[in-house]
């Protein structure tokens, strides 16, 4: 079973307590507002990363990295944003294809708040891991 090291809202912002974790994890995964290229290419120098870019990453991080990442990972299949919303409050421009083609694990980032939470609608897990970095309003890294 691979570990994942669930990460966003990084805003530009990578110390050693967040790089002693990519180091335990065997994937990192980054659901966008990464703020700088030089963090994301300090996250895959080290483990193997998928991200999507966030509304405040600049030109350079949107044109490596996707609005959305759809993917499987160990037979579950995966759906990676930014502003996803969550359930009973999906951003309206996803949420038609996100009921129509549901994934097992939803995966946002964008408000700094963490979440998980099962979404007996369509039979998706929503998991938003809060905000890594140290700007916004958020009062504590997770």
């Amino acid at each position: 079973m691979k570990k994942i090291l669930l990460l966003s809202d990084t805003h530009g912002h990578l110390d050693e307590t967040i790089l002693k974790y990519v180091r335990q994890a065997d994937e990192i995964w980054h659901a966008g507002d990464i703020g700088t290229l030089e963090v994301a290419e300090k996250l895959q120098a080290v483990k193997p990363l998928r991200a999507v870019f966030g509304n405040i990453d600049g030109q350079d991080i949107r044109s490596v990295y996707p609005l959305h990442n759809r993917f499987d990972c160990e037979q579950v299949s995966v759906w990676m944003t930014h502003i996803g919303g969550y359930p009973g409050k999906y951003n309206p421009a996803i949420r038609d294809e996100l009921y129509r083609n549901p994934p097992k694990l939803f995966i946002c980032g964008h408000s700094h708040i963490l979440k998980v939470q099962f979404d007996p609608r369509i039979k998706t897990l929503h998991m938003n891991p809060g905000a890594a970095g140290i700007y916004g309003f958020h009062q504590v890294r997770t």
